[in-house]
């Protein structure tokens, strides 16, 4: 979730299934963060597959409004996209998208769980 909310601050996330789905379609790279209590499942059960297809890795997490919240959306999210972006310097202060290092960490333990 920390890294989630540091993407939102530096504007590299895409959030919803609609957002999602284009960015997977594009072929844009980066992980997807999808909450595990959306109610019906259909809404979301075709993310997964999309997400194996174009290999980016994917994660569940409990609820969506902690999903929502690290997305600096008031409004409850079904799924986030964290785009890394190349990790270009920030605009603001001249330092690195600064949930670098949490991206690589996730992405690295996602992988071993494969």
């Amino acid at each position: 979730m920390k890294t989630v909310k540091k993407a939102a601050k530096s504007k590299h996330i895409k959030r919803g299934v609609k957002e999602v789905v284009k960015s997977l379609r594009k072929g844009d790279k980066g992980l997807v963060v999808i909450a595990g209590d959306i109610s019906p499942a259909d809404v979301i059960s075709h993310i997964p597959v999309l997400c194996e297809d174009n290999s980016v890795p994917y994660l569940f997490v409990p609820s969506k409004e902690d999903l929502g919240s690290a997305g600096a959306t008031k409004r409850p999210t079904s799924c986030v996209m964290v785009i890394p972006g190349g990790f270009k310097k920030d605009k603001t202060d001249g330092k690195d998208a600064d949930y670098k290092e949490g991206f690589d960490d996730i992405v690295k333990e996602i992988k071993a769980l494969e």
